[in-house]
């Protein structure tokens, strides 16, 4: 791949449920592109294909047609062996439903990605967790299991795993929406450095407007297709309280 070539292209997606005269169109000819250490965010009410479009260009829903092409490569030519193997190297996840292990604790639920994804020492992984887990405001929360974690808490848990592992690309889906304002901006400017310190590429969809300052791009998705870029504020960060006009 070119250093000058966007990281992610996504061409011409359509994706629909149900067949025949059932059939719900959900994405209906969708471009664009995202580069590496950029902020993507797509805005957007429920139900208007927010969700379907992070799950094909991430992998994790097949298109009916179009192309994908991620770091040079083409995502659903892959074999399916081959494409859990490069999210896996390549992706990180911020998901609406949390998946977290009930059973585990806050801080186990980290350590889990860098001791068995990455091979990192009990030594190694305490302390990479220990810092992400206090940037977080979570440390004190640690030794609690998934179970007894706020949802909130478990949002910040989540968004903690996704970046541990320093992703090339990290997809969140509604990444604040249990979040109160002191905690949602904390995992925005998380995400952000992400972006903005590692070179990841930040794929966000939402609706909630305390992200859009925070986005070098932000497209509107609406019955399926992406309308006009909303140019984010300059460099204005919005105050407690404060919606972005």
């Amino acid at each position: 791949m070119s250093r000058d070539a966007p990281a992610l292209v996504a061409q011409n997606l359509h994706r629909s449920f149900g067949s025949g005269d059932e059939a719900v169109h959900v994405l209906c000819d969708v471009s664009l592109e995202l580069d590496e250490g950029q902020v993507l965010l797509i805005m957007g009410p429920s139900g208007s294909g927010k969700s379907t479009l992070l799950a094909v260009l991430s992998g994790l829903l097949r298109p009916d047609q179009g192309q994908v092409r991620i770091l040079g490569e083409d995502l659903w030519r892959m074999r399916e062996t081959d494409r859990e193997r490069f999210r896996l190297r390549h992706f990180g996840f911020v998901f609406q439903g949390f998946n977290l292990f009930p059973s585990l604790t806050a801080g186990e639920q980290l350590e889990m990605v860098v001791r068995w994804g990455e091979g990192a020492s009990r030594r190694d992984a305490r302390r990479r967790v220990g810092e992400i887990l206090e940037r977080l405001g979570l440390s004190r929360r640690a030794h609690l299991r998934a179970d007894r974690l706020s949802g909130g808490e478990k949002q910040r848990v989540a968004v903690g795993r996704a970046l541990l592992k320093s992703p090339r690309f990290c997809f969140a889906d509604e990444p604040t929406g249990s979040l109160d304002w002191v905690h949602g901006e904390q995992v925005i400017e998380l995400l952000q450095s992400a972006a903005r310190e590692r070179g990841a590429a930040l794929f966000v969809v939402g609706h909630d407007p305390r992200l859009v300052p925070y986005a070098d791009r932000v497209l509107h998705l609406a019955d399926g297709r992406l309308t006009d870029e909303i140019p984010p504020p300059a460099t204005q960060t919005p105050t407690p309280g404060e919606v972005p006009s």
